[in-house]
């Protein structure tokens, strides 16, 4: 595996500034990309420019965006093709937990916020990578999706963000076939638990013990197999190959990396 894979190409990131989309960032520099580092927190986006820099001088572009808001995400895009020439991967990170609470009282806006930014963020972030992926011949586009929503459903009361979740699944299959004529891969990633601090997003509603279910892993509450949780970077290895030319044949997939958690709840 060439330690320059990406050399030359441009990748835009989203929810950059922490977690697996920093994780992801660092490796696409380390593997010769440049990067647009999307991310609605300031310093942190900073931060992470400053640790690609460390690895490639001048390779990442920080760019402050919602990325619900089409205006700034277009002005975003074009900034990055304008200073890096082109766009060859997006990796659609950015998300949040959200609303969480019995849906009975729940109001709508709580539940269009999640759908807002997990579904048209995501929607948003492959929309203008179109139009920059055909002019370079093909590209390819990485959604961070989850379990929740896909293979199980034991996160009591997060409705909106399981929803949300299994639709992105559900468009990058749909992306994934409208795509092909102009060489665009698009595919999705469903982590489990893993380390990241999106717990900081979560709304939890007043009365969300009103619909709890106790659930308990064997040993103690321990990882059933893997025996810990996720690394953000065991989550990026797989969206930097599902972006490079090693996974040309590979589109329209929906992939699991949970420890094989999912296979027992």
């Amino acid at each position: 595996m060439s330690a320059t894979r990406f050399e030359g190409r441009t990748v835009i990131v989203t929810g950059a500034g922490s977690g697996i989309g920093r994780a992801a960032a660092l490796k696409f520099a380390s593997e010769g990309a440049n990067v647009g580092l999307f991310d609605l927190d300031s310093e942190r986006a900073e931060s992470v420019r400053g640790e690609v820099e460390d690895i490639r001088r001048g390779a990442g572009l920080v760019c402050v965006v919602d990325v619900s808001d089409p205006l700034t995400m277009e002005q975003s895009f074009n900034a990055v093709v304008e200073r890096f020439g082109g766009l060859d991967a997006v990796f659609a990170n950015a998300g949040i937990n959200g609303a969480k609470g019995p849906i009975e009282h729940m109001e709508l806006a709580e539940f269009q916020r999640t759908i807002d930014v997990n579904l048209g963020g995501m929607f948003l972030s492959v929309k203008l990578a179109v139009p920059h992926m055909k002019k370079r011949g093909g590209g390819s586009i990485v959604i961070t999706s989850s379990v929740n929503g896909n293979t199980r459903f034991s996160s009591i009361g997060m409705s909106p963000y399981s929803t949300s979740k299994a639709g992105q699944v559900a468009f990058a299959k749909m992306a994934a076939l409208e795509l092909a004529r102009y060489k665009i891969r698009v595919n999705a990633i469903c982590p489990g638990a893993i380390s990241t601090n999106i717990d900081e997003t979560t709304d939890e509603h007043d009365l969300a013990d009103e619909i709890a279910i106790p659930l308990e892993f064997p040993r103690g509450g321990d990882h059933p197999l893997a025996g810990r949780h996720g690394l953000p970077e065991e989550v990026a290895d797989l969206a930097v190959y599902l972006a490079s030319s090693e996974a040309r044949h590979v589109t329209g997939a929906s992939i699991t990396v949970d420890g094989g958690e999912s296979l027992l709840f």
